[in-house]
């Protein structure tokens, strides 16, 4: 068992303090979407800025690509492969990319010699495989947005072409570069919670977000692109085995898809919410109220930039595409609550949940240990001293990924730049134990039995 700890020595190692340590506002950037983002900690200094080519100019080929607008020395987009005729051309005039160098498919990028140093691949969950596999292929280093990929053979396909090729690849699991976890993860390996025996973490997703992503959204249907364990909360399975630094054995889930079905339409409702629908004015999730009157989310429209033509334009898309049909009638098959119980090597346990039904996002983390524990909500925590009972707290002022994309990115291009993955801490090895986890969290969720989890 660990040491009894010094709380005054605890504090001063892990920079904690009484009342709050909030992070200064001039420490974010914001992207297109107005989340936050954290800025590096210390500018690179690199004799020439990594050149990458990004396929996929969507909100998240945006967030990356946005890094090298603010770091231009450091970051420099050279190609892009979009099909969404708007989005490439939007991306190629923010990145000042050549006309030579935009593609319509991934599959026309390689089709040319190797013109890059890196590849961004920020496709849907489908379409990471192959352009992964490609550019490995053709000596090309890789920044890759979760999950890996939606199927385990592939995965596993893709650290072994990483492996023998030599070549970097780094899965965008930027939850590794949130303050508040890596906080976390420095107190549980500092001893000062003694050993650690259990975990709670949840993932609220907030009941927006739900029906915008997983009902009515790219990710509505897991045949046609990833489990919602993957594609949501890969992260959160990832992060739970990163901050215990040991290796998950068994795992065991429980979930469905619960409400947003047929049989619970209300009355009246129709089959989109700009149909004359008797029950929008009273519906949660209302297309008109959310898309239409608030204008929450509607990046996923790539708006016309004059502003006097974006309302209408938003009523079409929502009279056109699955954005504006009714959430208890489209094709989705997410599951909108999910539990994991997970084992750890040591007998450590972990309870994860992600759960729609919530009017609030942001993690919940509680650690158990033998000689303290910690509550969190991934903008603060709160650590209790078993010997003593005084507490201690840590505060920041974040939210979306914690801030941590940028960081990402940065660490990303100092490895490319100095060809040392080495200095990632999510490197393909270290990021393919969480998704073998949600792949076996599957099996389970389908039929009802304890899995092993093996590498």
């Amino acid at each position: 068992m660990s040491k009894p700890w010094s709380r005054r020595d605890a504090i001063r190692a892990l920079g904690l303090s009484f009342g709050t340590a909030a992070l200064p506002f001039s420490s974010w950037a914001v992207d297109e979407n107005k989340q936050r983002i954290l800025l590096p900690q210390q500018k690179l200094q690199l004799d020439k800025p990594v050149t990458a080519i990004t396929c996929g100019a969507g909100n998240r080929g945006n967030v990356y690509g946005g890094f090298s607008l603010a770091y231009p020395d450091q970051l420099d987009i050279v190609g892009v492969a979009e099909p969404i005729a708007i989005r490439n051309e939007r991306y190629a005039k923010k990145h000042n990319i050549k006309d030579e160098n935009r593609f319509t498919t991934w599959e026309d990028v390689f089709k040319r010699p190797k013109f890059a140093d890196a590849i961004i691949i920020t496709t849907p969950d489908n379409l990471h495989y192959g352009p992964c596999m490609k550019a490995l292929a053709m000596g090309y280093d890789v920044l890759l947005e979760k999950p890996i990929s939606p199927s385990e053979k592939e995965c596993r396909d893709i650290l072994a072409l990483a492996k023998k090729t030599g070549r970097i690849v780094a899965v965008c699991h930027v939850l590794r570069y949130a303050p508040y976890f890596v906080k976390l993860k420095e107190i549980m390996q500092s001893g000062v919670l003694g050993e650690i025996i259990s975990i709670q973490h949840m993932e609220p997703i907030e009941h927006i977000h739900m029906s915008h992503s997983y009902v009515r959204g790219n990710w509505h249907n897991s045949a046609a692109t990833t489990p919602i364990i993957l594609a949501k909360s890969c992260h959160d399975l990832d992060i739970l085995r990163w901050m215990l630094e040991k290796p998950c054995t068994n795992i065991q889930a429980f979930g469905n898809l619960k409400w947003f079905t047929e049989k619970n339409a209300p009355a009246g409702s129709t089959a989109r919410c700009t149909d004359g629908c008797k029950v929008e004015g009273q519906c949660p999730y209302s297309a008109l109220e959310i898309y239409y009157r608030k204008r929450e989310r509607n990046y996923v429209f790539d708006l016309p930039e004059e502003k006097e033509k974006q309302a209408a334009y938003v009523l079409e898309q929502l009279k056109t595409t699955n954005y504006g049909r009714c959430v208890y009638r489209m094709d989705n098959d997410q599951p909108d609550h999910y539990t994991t119980n997970i084992l750890f090597e040591g007998g450590v346990t972990a309870a994860f949940s992600m759960e729609a039904f919530t009017s609030y996002d942001g993690r919940r983390t509680r650690i158990m240990g033998s000689l303290g524990d910690v509550v969190g909500d991934m903008t603060s925590f709160v650590m209790t001293d078993f010997l003593t009972g005084k507490k201690t707290e840590w505060k920041q002022d974040t939210d979306g990924h914690g801030g941590g994309d940028w960081r990402l990115a940065q660490d990303w291009i100092k490895a490319v730049s100095q060809h040392n993955p080495a200095l990632l801490t999510s490197t393909i090895d270290a990021s393919i134990e969480s998704h073998v986890m949600g792949f076996m969290a599957e099996e389970s969720r389908k039929h009802k039995k304890v899995m092993e989890v093996k590498l």
